[in-house]
C-alpha cells in the first residue's frame, strides 16, 4: 500500500517552459542546452516556477548537451563543454535554494535535482532516439564512452538522480546501467522511449528491457517517457512480473503528439485521450510512484497532478498536501 510520501510528481517540459518564455528551442541541435551558455537565468527561472507549481523532481537542461555537441555547435573548447554540463545541475541547485529561501513549506519534502541524460540519438538530432537505429553500429562499450563524460560531469556537480530517459534500444540500456556501476555513490532512474503497448522503440520487448534494467542496485525506478499516454498501462503491466519490489515505475508520457524530425512534435488524435489517462489512477495501482513531466506541459498543468493526489488519497489523509495545493493556489495562479 502506498502513502502519498512514496509519490514524487516530476516537473513538465523544460523546452515547453522555455519555449513559452521566448526561448527558441524547435530546430536547435543542442535543443534546450543551448540555453545554459545563452540564457542561463530563464533555466533557472524556468527550475523555479516549476518548483512553485509543486514539482518534487527538476530535471536538468542537460538531455541534448554532450561535450561534442557543444564544442562542435557552440565552438568552445572541451572544458568549457565540461563546465556547461556542470552548470546545468548549478542552475537547478540554485531554483531550488532560492525556492527554499523564499518560501518553502515546513511540511514539503526537499526538492530533487536529476540530471538529464538523453540517448546517443539525441546528439545525433535526427529522431533516431525514437527508433535506435544507430544500435546496430555501436558496441556497448562504444555506447558507454559516449556516455561517460555526461553523466562524471552531472554526478561531480552533485546531481541528486541522473535521469537516463528515453532510451530506445536494450544495448544503450545495458551500456547506461554498467556505466552507473562506475558511479557507486549515485542513484538514477532509466526510462524507454516505446512504439506500442508491448515494445520499446527498437522493437525490443518493454518486458525485457525492465528485466535487465530492475536488477541494478542502483536504480529507483524503471518506466517509460515520451511516448502516448494509452501505451503506458499495457507496458506496464506486460512487465509487472520483472518489476523489483525495490524499484518503483516511472511514467511520464508525451500528451499525445506525435514526432516528426523535420517539424518537431506536431499534434495527433492521440491527445484527445490525454486528460483521462492523466486523470486515472491506474498507474499508481500498478506501482508507478514517480508520474509527471510530459514533454508539453507547461508548469500551470502540475496543478492537474496535484489535485489528483490530493483526490486519489483523500483530502482529510493529507494535511501536507492539501496545505502544499493551497500555498500553490497562491503563489503561481
Amino acid at each position: 500500500m502506498h502513502t502519498i510520501d512514496d509519490f514524487f510528481i516530476l516537473d513538465g517540459g523544460l523546452a515547453t517552459e522555455l519555449e513559452s518564455n521566448g526561448v527558441k528551442i524547435q530546430g536547435d541541435p543542442l535543443w534546450s542546452a543551448r540555453a545554459l551558455h545563452t540564457n542561463p537565468k530563464a533555466v533557472k527561472d524556468a527550475h523555479y516556477r516549476y518548483l512553485a507549481s509543486g514539482a518534487d523532481v527538476i530535471t536538468t537542461a542537460t538531455y541534448q548537451a554532450t561535450v561534442e555537441g557543444f564544442v562542435r555547435h557552440l565552438g568552445v573548447p572541451v572544458e568549457q563543454a565540461h563546465e556547461l554540463l556542470m552548470s546545468g545541475v548549478q542552475l537547478a541547485k540554485e531554483a531550488v535554494e532560492e525556492y527554499k529561501c523564499d518560501n518553502l513549506p515546513e511540511e514539503r519534502r526537499q526538492p530533487l535535482v536529476a540530471g538529464s541524460v538523453g540517448p546517443y540519438g539525441a546528439y545525433l538530432h535526427d529522431g533516431s532516439e525514437y527508433t535506435g537505429a544507430y544500435e546496430e553500429t555501436m558496441t556497448v562499450e562504444e555506447l558507454k564512452a559516449w556516455h561517460r563524460p555526461q553523466v562524471q560531469c552531472l554526478a561531480a556537480a552533485g546531481a541528486d538522480l541522473i535521469a537516463m530517459e528515453t532510451v530506445p534500444s536494450l544495448k544503450e540500456a545495458e551500456a547506461l546501467v554498467e556505466l552507473l556501476r562506475e558511479f557507486p555513490e549515485s542513484k538514477a532512474w532509466l526510462s524507454f522511449s516505446c512504439k506500442d503497448s508491448q515494445n520499446i522503440s527498437n522493437g525490443k520487448s518493454f518486458s525485457e528491457a525492465a528485466a535487465m534494467a530492475c536488477r541494478s542496485k542502483q536504480l529507483v525506478a524503471v518506466g517509460v517517457n515520451c511516448c502516448p499516454p494509452g501505451l503506458v498501462s499495457s507496458l506496464l503491466e506486460s512487465a509487472k512480473l520483472h518489476r523489483h519490489p525495490d524499484i518503483a515505475w516511472i511514467v511520464y508520457p508525451n500528451s499525445g503528439e506525435d514526432w516528426a524530425p523535420d517539424v518537431g512534435w506536431k499534434p495527433s488524435e492521440n491527445r484527445a485521450v490525454f486528460a483521462e489517462h492523466m486523470l486515472s489512477h491506474e498507474w499508481r495501482n500498478q506501482g508507478a510512484t514517480w508520474i509527471g513531466r510530459m514533454n508539453l506541459l507547461c508548469y500551470q498543468s502540475i496543478h492537474s497532478l496535484i489535485r489528483v493526489h490530493l483526490w486519489i488519497f483523500g483530502r482529510w489523509l493529507l494535511p501536507c498536501w492539501t496545505c502544499r495545493y493551497n500555498r500553490i493556489e497562491k503563489t503561481v495562479i
